[in-house]
């Protein structure tokens, strides 16, 4: 028996998803019944970033902020979309920004830039706090203000800020040669260096070394000297830094010529030769900010700290020591002035004699970390 033919009829009174008929057509086509196709879309369409919740995504930022290798990496964040560049100006967010988003390009300092280091500085970011101190302090010449800047993130434990604020006391910076409080820049730099900071330490070292501000102790700053430079290895060891060639020997320490030099040699009492450490952004801003505008931007007779990687200027005449071999360096600090001897001076000076003389301000060469290490049986 031959099945029940179909009529026009049955075939539009099919429900969704059946067959349906097109008159005029042999093809049939399938009306699907799903009702995602069937419901209308929604006005955010794929973006899910809506539906995240807002503590979640401030919590990644700050994660973000916080390991910021360039102002690059958070300024990518800011422009992805209006919800992240709101949700990233936030207090939370800019009070855990990295030291790295803050290293501003001298040449390209604007309004902007100082505008955004004043909020992060409103946010409570203790990076932010130092380097717009340095900036105001050393560049912009507002003492006061930069100082205190300085102040309120070494009040925070923020160990560059207190060494700088050493600095600053050892050398009487933006007052008179009396101004100068040794016993006041001792103890800051002894806060700094019980923070772990590496130039505080040797700073301190050479103090208790020279007696200066603190009563003489040899024996107690080459205890310090030896805590800066393992200080020194353990950080190079930590970073996994691979040199092209070996840097560590136990052969007596020479002198190379310095254009083939590829490391800072503060080492070289231990028988190493270590990477140079990195400058932190503050420091390497200063240094380029008087580059760009020439030494005339300095004012008459006042001179920058010899070491490269310090950018310091003096804020009056022969307020840096001078080496007393060759008179043409100055430093702002003996910590500078040690490591710019290991880095390259040690090459350019005149030979030292063993007992050179100190001026009156204790103006005296300093030989690096010069520790005796006995060596391991």
């Amino acid at each position: 028996m031959l099945p029940a033919r179909k009529t026009k009829k049955d075939f539009y009174s099919a429900g969704a998803g059946d067959c349906v008929f097109m008159p005029g057509r042999k093809r049939r086509r399938c009306v699907s019944s799903s009702p995602i196709s069937s419901a209308p879309k929604s006005k955010a369409g794929s973006d899910l970033l809506d539906s995240i919740p807002e503590d979640l995504v401030v919590s990644i930022l700050r994660r973000l902020a916080s390991t910021s290798r360039s102002p690059a990496d958070f300024i990518n964040v800011l422009m992805t979309c209006k919800r992240l560049n709101s949700l990233a100006a936030r207090p939370l967010v800019l009070s855990k920004l990295s030291r790295k988003a803050f290293a501003v390009k001298a040449q390209n300092w604007s309004e902007a830039a100082h505008r955004f280091l004043k909020r992060c500085v409103d946010a409570g970011n203790l990076e932010a706090c130092y380097t717009l101190g340095m900036i105001r302090f050393y560049c912009l010449q507002n003492r006061r203000n930069g100082a205190s800047l300085m102040a309120k993130a070494a009040i925070g434990s923020h160990a560059p800020s207190l060494y700088s604020l050493a600095v600053i006391q050892f050398n009487g910076s933006g007052g008179s040669k009396n101004d100068k409080d040794l016993r006041a820049g001792v103890a800051l730099c002894a806060r700094a260096a019980f923070l772990g900071h590496v130039d505080a330490l040797r700073e301190l070292g050479h103090c208790f070394q020279d007696g200066y501000g603190v009563p003489q102790n040899v024996s107690e700053g080459r205890r310090f000297l030896v805590q800066a430079n393992a200080r020194e290895l353990a950080a190079v060891l930590s970073s996994g830094i691979k040199a092209h060639r070996s840097w560590l020997t136990l052969s007596q320490p020479q002198i190379s010529n310095p254009n083939q030099s590829h490391g800072c040699p503060l080492l070289s009492d231990f028988g190493c030769n270590v990477p140079a450490p990195e400058t932190h952004p503050a420091n390497k801003f200063l240094a380029d900010w008087f580059a760009v505008r020439g030494g005339g931007s300095l004012g008459d007779g006042l001179r920058l700290c010899s070491h490269g990687g310090c950018g310091r200027p003096e804020t009056r005449k022969h307020e840096f020591r001078r080496c007393s071999v060759c008179g043409v360096v100055n430093y702002c600090s003996r910590a500078c002035q040690a490591l710019d001897w290991k880095l390259r001076h040690k090459v350019d000076c005149a030979p030292m004699e063993q007992d050179a003389a100190y001026d009156g301000e204790g103006n005296g060469q300093i030989d690096g970390d010069n520790v005796l290490v006995v060596p391991m049986s």
